[in-house]
């Protein structure tokens, strides 16, 4: 006969279950495209400061082929440079992170082809890459599929299309987090790609200026007006 107190631990042990599933559900991201519009759960969203990035970041995808060798850069603190060499599709993508505060750059993924060469400078932290879109499908005829075209937007600017847009089109659009890694397979072309996803953070940069800005005007406000000048009649 089951006790009360067993019953109690498997009931709190299914609660974590399901929360743990209903998350993995929420993200889970077929090559299927396109991609469900996806907002950073309330969990991501608010958690705590002592977290790592690792811990808080989840992964989405990947788009793209199952050919290829898997290349992971794992989360970092953002993203401020992206590299890439294309034609007909893309052939290689090199990625410089921000990591804690100092640039980061990760190997390059692809081969060695690619005719046109394009950098990708984000002016982090104010800028940062929020979604990914693009298409794949194979170079020739009977090949697995390798990413043929993809485009960058950040809460600024869009960088490309670059590459040729044919084939089956992928969309990731997101709100209240940023792209902080990337992660896919490669061989002689980029063969699918995939993104690790974060809460945004404010920068620090405009938090410093905004504590100025409040003290200069909290000493303002409290100082004493300037005494008038009294002349004599």
């Amino acid at each position: 006969m089951q006790s009360k107190k067993d019953d109690q631990i498997v009931e709190r042990k299914t609660s974590v279950y399901d929360k743990s599933l209903s998350i993995i559900a929420a993200f889970s991201v077929s090559l299927l495209p396109p991609a469900p519009f996806v907002q950073l759960p309330l969990a991501i969203m608010e958690s705590k400061k002592d977290k790592t990035d690792e811990k808080r970041a989840l992964v989405v995808g990947p788009w793209g082929g199952h050919g290829g060798i898997n290349w992971d850069d794992g989360p970092q603190s953002g993203v401020r440079e992206i590299k890439l060499k294309y034609d007909r599709c893309i052939d290689s993508v090199c990625i410089v992170y921000d990591k804690n505060g100092k640039p980061f750059s990760g190997p390059k993924h692809g081969g060695v082809g690619g005719t046109k060469t394009v950098e990708i400078k984000v002016q982090f932290p104010e800028e940062f890459l929020t979604t990914v879109t693009g298409h794949y499908c194979p170079v020739v005829h009977g090949g697995s599929p390798v990413i043929r075209s993809i485009t960058f937007k950040s809460n600024r600017r869009t960088f490309g299309p670059y590459g040729v847009e044919e084939g089956t089109p992928f969309y990731f659009p997101m709100e209240g987090g940023q792209i902080v890694g990337f992660k896919g397979k490669c061989g002689w072309y980029l063969d699918s790609i995939g993104f690790y996803i974060a809460r945004t953070k404010a920068p620090k940069v405009m938090q410093k200026v905004q504590q100025r800005f409040r003290r200069l005007t909290s000493s303002v406000s409290l100082a004493p007006p300037p005494p008038r000048d009294v002349k004599s009649s």
